[in-house]
């Protein structure tokens, strides 16, 4: 504990308060906040994992499902106790990556809050000199302005006048006798100050971060998949899982599991300046959407996958033989894929998003909002710069040993075909998890999700014309009742 009394070097500033400084308690006492750091994002790894698989296994929410229960089974390369090793293996990384950074952070300490306020309400009060300045550049008299407002606005005067609030004042005593006044801030600086330092630093802190970490990653992750050895010997791992789901988020190999992850996290932390506590929620909050982008659910009322276009529906095209070069934002937002024209644009291109899809927009149910499951549209592919994928087509030299009818799904003319060439050739050379025999599987994936459209399209359409039917029949049993030649209308059938 401390007693600090903080001399005031500005004599027109009010001045700043003094403070006492405590050891921050624990979150959930007697666990330390450092190693609640480390346990929270692994807990809520799994607890998120464990919901989503409780849905699988119970086979909730079949018509959000990106995936049938047969692909996961007949698609992955690797078994899920594989999986569950490996996400435990870069766990106990991750913990230990996390015990040494948190060695070299300081203890956060509480006390200091009203005075660090202040000191922002000072800084308010600095930047309001620039205010006279920058009216005479536009050719206003401050002083006159001011002394317009005085009797009416007196505080807005003030402001004008650069800060200068002359009935803002409070008297101190020393001793028996009566110090001299001394400035206080106004209710709108204070107030301000309240929000800059509670609200809009944290926002800007996790805003740098969340730029950092989506940085680290979507370079990184490009980088694996155009450099052919870093796929082979290290990313290729992660993409065993063409069928993704929530607790294979972390399925990777050890060394770019803390390269991409726990690494990235660590610097995003760092250079954000966050604390203990922000680090954790952080840390966690990423956790998270980690797991959510690789739930295999297109869920139109989960926030997470609200929030952002970065969500299950557009990583599950990453993961697919056709989108495997495309799609690498992570975790956050996708504006590097947009900005260097890696986003896929061959929109909703196989069959089996479209039972999720059409799901989704009867919840949505708004006819502005035009629902898709990978937030890409087709009719991009002719139209936009084929740039980074300009060579791929060309360069995908195995891809014509495989029938055309092996190489559904189909994408749109234009970028979508370069991209879908580009990344079936990245699938082909990774030999010793399927290669070839992927493409192949896929193509019979497909072909049966759209026999399943097909035979669900007729179900439908007799359905209509059997409702068209009753229709028609209750439309002549009224006429038939208005001209005294029918029975009651309630004995009709109804196929609804």
């Amino acid at each position: 504990m401390a007693n600090i009394t903080q001399p005031n070097t500005y004599s027109d500033l009010p001045p700043l308060p003094d403070y006492q400084i405590v050891l921050q308690p624990s979150l959930l006492p007697p666990i330390p906040d450092k190693l609640l750091t480390l346990i929270f994002p692994i807990a809520a790894y799994w607890g998120l994992s464990m919901l989503f698989h409780w849905i699988d296994t119970r086979d909730y929410f079949p018509q959000y499902r990106l995936h049938t229960p047969a692909e996961v089974s007949s698609r992955n390369k690797v078994s899920r106790w594989e999986v569950v090793r490996d996400v435990v293996i870069q766990q106990v990384v991750q913990t230990a990556v996390g015990w040494l950074l948190g060695m070299t952070e300081p203890d956060d300490f509480v006390g200091k809050e009203t005075y660090d306020v202040a000191v922002w309400a000072r800084r308010i009060r600095i930047a309001q000199r620039a205010v006279p300045g920058a009216l005479a550049l536009v050719g206003l008299d401050a002083a006159g302005i001011a002394k317009t407002l005085t009797t009416s606005h007196p505080v807005l005067a003030g402001a004008v006048m650069g800060g200068q609030y002359r009935t803002l004042q409070t008297t101190t005593t020393s001793g028996n006798s009566f110090a001299d006044p001394l400035p206080e801030f106004s209710t709108w600086e204070k107030t301000l100050a309240h929000l800059m330092y509670w609200y809009m630093v944290p926002a800007l802190q996790y805003g740098i971060a969340i730029l950092v970490v989506d940085t680290w990653q979507y370079f990184l992750h490009r980088a694996m998949h155009m450099n052919k050895w870093m796929y082979t010997t290290f990313h290729s791992r992660h993409h065993r899982l063409y069928v993704p789901y929530a607790y294979g988020a972390l399925y990777n190999h050890p060394f770019e599991g803390f390269l991409l992850d726990t690494l990235g996290a660590s610097i995003a932390y760092k250079v954000a300046g966050m604390n203990t506590r922000q680090g954790m929620w952080f840390f966690t909050g990423s956790t998270l959407k980690t797991v959510d982008d690789h739930c295999g659910y297109a869920l139109p009322w989960d926030p997470l996958q609200r929030l952002t276009s970065n969500n299950a529906g557009y990583h599950d095209v990453h993961h697919q033989s056709w989108g495997i070069k495309t799609n690498f934002s992570q975790p956050f937002f996708t504006f590097w894929d947009r900005l260097l024209g890696t986003v896929w644009t061959g929109g909703d291109v196989s069959a089996r998003y479209e039972k999720a899809k059409t799901a989704a927009q009867k919840k949505v149910d708004r006819d502005t909002e035009k629902t898709t499951i990978t937030h890409s549209n087709a009719a991009d592919s002719a139209t936009q710069d084929p740039r980074p994928y300009q060579e791929d087509k060309r360069n995908a030299t195995d891809l014509s040993s495989i029938r055309l009818e092996d190489q559904q799904p189909f994408p749109p003319a234009g970028k979508a075909e370069l991209q879908a060439a580009g990344s079936r050739q990245q699938v082909m050379d990774d030999k010793k998890d399927g290669g070839a025999q992927v493409l192949i599987q896929e193509a019979a994936e497909e072909r049966e999700a759209k026999s399943l459209l097909k035979r669900s399209g007729r179900r439908r359409t007799a359905s209509s014309l059997s409702q068209a039917d009753s229709l028609k029949g209750l439309k002549d049993r009224v006429t038939g009742i208005m001209h005294g030649r029918a029975g009651a209308i309630l004995g009709m059938e109804s196929n609804r």
